[in-house]
C-alpha cells in the first residue's frame, strides 16, 4: 500500500546518522573534562535528541549553572575538534534518493545549527532536504515547534507530515504536533522504550521505512 505523505521529517542522530556511540563518547568526555563522574552509556542514550542544556540537567540535575555551561562547552569542543567525521547508515543515501522522488524531505534535530550543517557537509546529504530545524531556531523536542515550523514553511498540514525518529522524544514531538510518526530501532532508544510513545509503525531501519511507505 502506498502511503502518500507530502512531507517526511527525519530526526538526524540515530535515524539517518550512525552517531549514537559518537554522542555517548562526547558526553562522557565532557563530564570527565570537568572532573565530574561520567554518566553511563545507557543514561546518555536516553537523553539523545534533547537540547544540550536539558540533556545535561537530566544527567546531573544538581549542577550549578556554571558547571552546566562548562559541560556543554566541553561537549561542543569535543564535537567540533576531536570526534571522528559523521557517518550515515549504509542505506541512508540510497533510501533518501528514492524517497525524494515521492515526498518532500526535511530534518528536525536536537543538534545546534552549526553541528547539523557540519554533519550534512561531512555526509554530502544537504541537497536532499528542503528545510531543516535545530534547537537554535525552535523549542527542543518533545515540543512540537520544529514540526509545526517546517509544515508552515512548506505549506503542509501536520497531519500530512510523517516524523521518523529513533527516540521517544521524536515520537512525542510528532504527537504534540498532531503528526503521525514512525519509530526506527536503529538508534538511542530500545524497542521497549519506543513502544511507550505513540507511533504508526516500528521498523528496523530506513530500508524498511521505504518499503512501509510503498516504495519497494
Amino acid at each position: 500500500m502506498r502511503r502518500d505523505y507530502a512531507l517526511l521529517i527525519f530526526d538526524w542522530d540515530g535515524t539517518l546518522a550512525d552517531s549514537t556511540a559518537q554522542i555517548v563518547e562526547g558526553v562522557q568526555h565532557a563530564f570527565a573534562a570537568q572532573q565530574l563522574p561520567p554518566p553511563t552509556a545507557a543514561a546518555v542514550r536516553h537523553i539523545i535528541g534533547l537540547s544540550l542544556s536539558e540533556a545535561v540537567y537530566r544527567l546531573q540535575p544538581d549542577l550549578n549553572p556554571a558547571q552546566t555551561e562548562a559541560v556543554i562547552e566541553a561537549y561542543k569542543n569535543h564535537y567540533f575538534t576531536r570526534r571522528s567525521p559523521t557517518r550515515l547508515f549504509d542505506d541512508a543515501l540510497p533510501v533518501l534518493n528514492l524517497l525524494k522522488q515521492h515526498h518532500w524531505l526535511a530534518v528536525a534535530t536536537g543538534k545546534g545549527r552549526r553541528g547539523l550543517d557540519l554533519a550534512m557537509q561531512e555526509t554530502g546529504s544537504g541537497d536532499f532536504f528542503l528545510a531543516t530545524r535545530t534547537v537554535d531556531e525552535c523549542a527542543a523536542k518533545p515540543q512540537p515547534e520544529m514540526v509545526l515550523s517546517l509544515c508552515e514553511e512548506l505549506g503542509v498540514r501536520p497531519a500530512d507530515a510523517l516524523v521518523i525518529g529513533d527516540t521517544t522524544h521524536d515520537l512525542n514531538m510528532a504527537y504534540n504536533a498532531r503528526s503521525p510518526a514512525v519509530a526506527l530501532t536503529t538508534g538511542a532508544h530500545s524497542a521497549a522504550e519506543l513502544q511507550q510513545a505513540p507511533h504508526a509503525a516500528m521498523l528496523g531501519g530506513l530500508r524498511e521505512l521505504a518499503q512501509w511507505l510503498g516504495h519497494d
